[in-house]
């Protein structure tokens, strides 16, 4: 594997940051992932997009414009040699001195790295998955703007421990007010008669690019969307849930805790959606 650094490639046995650098010392940095089908990156621009919007939101001056990061995107894929791939883009507020001022830190550090692409077994998009509630709560927006995607992670990493002590494929964190907020690394969505809903942005949750593909193919397909708050017990009652992420696509949930949703299979809107986005995914490779 080949590694981007500030603008140069790296083995993989020879690709290292600084131990001063704050993205290590503090978590001080943001990233976003990515999939590439086929040679074409899903949603490229909406990805850098939002990667604009965490660094201003944190006053991380971003060190190349989004056609920069575009084109070493692309060139981490040639440079590796792959044309189905996970993508990572991190951006750390750089080596300093030992301090919180992120005015010592004069540079930030770019990584990108891609691997192959490893799908998920078939049997989950079957079958569907478990989550479980975790008593792990989501950071209160008023702490940390769940608008920025920060590498600091230990909130979410809490509720993975839970998640897979329970059993479950993913956790379902609720926030402050006890409403559902969002997966460990996923949005969430239910529905109920025909109708729907996913936790809105005040609810604390990040808004996932997957997760604003799936309203708008939701809509266009005769689907009424909300954005409306709902908790565990609505969850469990729900007709269909699944969640949504870059590399899960669209994935069935089946059960919650102990709890079977959707008779234990996978709901006709979940099919739908899933058929449309990977209709989406095909339609956007042929444009580029």
């Amino acid at each position: 594997m080949k590694i981007y650094i500030n603008g140069k490639f790296y083995p993989e046995d020879e690709a290292k940051v600084s131990v001063f650098d704050h993205g290590y010392l503090y978590g001080d940095g943001i990233y976003e992932t990515l999939r590439a089908y086929g040679g074409t990156v899903f949603k490229l621009d909406e990805h850098l997009e939002r990667l604009r919007n965490s660094a201003r939101l944190m006053e991380l001056k971003l060190p190349l414009d989004d056609p920069k990061v575009a084109k070493a995107v692309y060139d981490t894929l040639a440079e590796n040699s792959l044309t189905d791939a996970y993508i990572r883009i991190t951006v750390s507020r750089g080596p300093g001195e030992i301090g919180l001022d992120p005015a010592l830190c004069p540079e930030p550090t770019v990584v990108i790295f891609a691997k192959p692409f490893k799908d998920y077994p078939p049997e989950m998009y079957e079958k569907g998955i478990k989550v479980s509630v975790c008593r792990t709560r989501r950071n209160h927006p008023e702490c940390l703007d769940p608008a920025i995607k920060s590498t600091n992670f230990l909130n979410n990493i809490f509720a993975k421990v839970e998640a897979k002590k329970a059993g479950a494929v993913e956790g379902i964190m609720l926030n402050h007010s006890g409403d559902v907020a969002e997966g460990t690394v996923s949005n969430v969505f239910m529905v109920k008669e025909g109708e729907l809903l996913t936790p809105p942005a005040i609810a604390g949750i990040l808004e996932g690019v997957t997760r604003s593909v799936v309203m708008s193919l939701a809509e266009g397909l005769g689907i009424p969307v909300y954005e409306e708050p709902f908790n565990e017990v609505r969850m469990w009652q729900a007709d269909e849930v699944f969640i949504t992420n870059t590399t899960m696509e669209v994935m069935p949930v089946t059960g919650v805790d102990e709890h079977v949703v959707a008779g234990g299979a996978p709901g006709e809107v979940t099919k739908r959606l899933r058929a449309a986005f990977r209709e989406e995914v095909r339609r956007c490779s042929k444009t580029r």
